[in-house]
């Protein structure tokens, strides 16, 4: 961990087609990690996270020029989910709170775009579950999650797929954590 790294130095920002020259390191980034991890991990293509980009559904972390970290948003349900998904720190950068302040952007942006939708993910990172735990998600069993047969599909590329498979999407080595807007407003309003 480098100790002279300064995370407020660093930039959180939405992305756009102006990043697109990043997407290679985002997805080798992710399969690194996946890799070193031995954690189970949906695949994407470089099209899938350009089309993210594209359509300002992602967030990266840049240190200057430098790629620092990154995150996306995707719609399932008609709209009424949204999950949070891809998150990634460059090795260099962990350590320093940039994780959360890139889950925090993504969890801003789903809010914004789509208030009335169930903000959702799928973790095998106690980091990720603590980060979750912080913005208001719980965990939950997968029947809570969206039914979108298109996201399960987003599983198959993982390692542990063959689990959720025999178990009939019940169970896997993933966490569910949702947030649920609505739950969250009826608290405020006791609060």
């Amino acid at each position: 961990m480098d100790k002279d790294i300064v995370v407020e130095e660093i930039t959180v920002q939405i992305a756009d087609e102006r990043f697109l020259g990043y997407v290679e390191t985002i997805l080798t980034t992710i399969a690194d990690a996946a890799k070193v991890r031995g954690t189970g991990i949906a695949r994407r293509s470089p099209e899938y996270i350009e089309q993210k980009m594209k359509e300002g559904k992602a967030i990266i972390a840049l240190s200057g020029e430098e790629f620092a970290g990154f995150c996306y948003i995707e719609t399932w349900g008609n709209k009424k989910f949204v999950a949070n998904s891809g998150l990634i720190v460059e090795d260099k950068f962990r350590g320093h709170g940039l994780a959360k302040r890139i889950k925090r952007k993504a969890f801003e942006l789903s809010r914004q775009r789509y208030p009335d939708a169930k903000i959702f993910g799928l973790t095998t990172g106690l980091a990720v579950m603590k980060i979750n735990s912080e913005l208001g998600y719980k965990p939950v069993t997968f029947s809570e999650l969206t039914t979108d047969e298109a996201f399960w599909k987003g599983c198959q590329s993982c390692v542990n797929y063959d689990i959720l498979q025999r178990t009939e999407r019940r169970h896997c080595l993933c966490t569910g954590m949702l947030y649920d807007p609505a739950v969250e407003e009826k608290k405020e309003d006791v609060d």
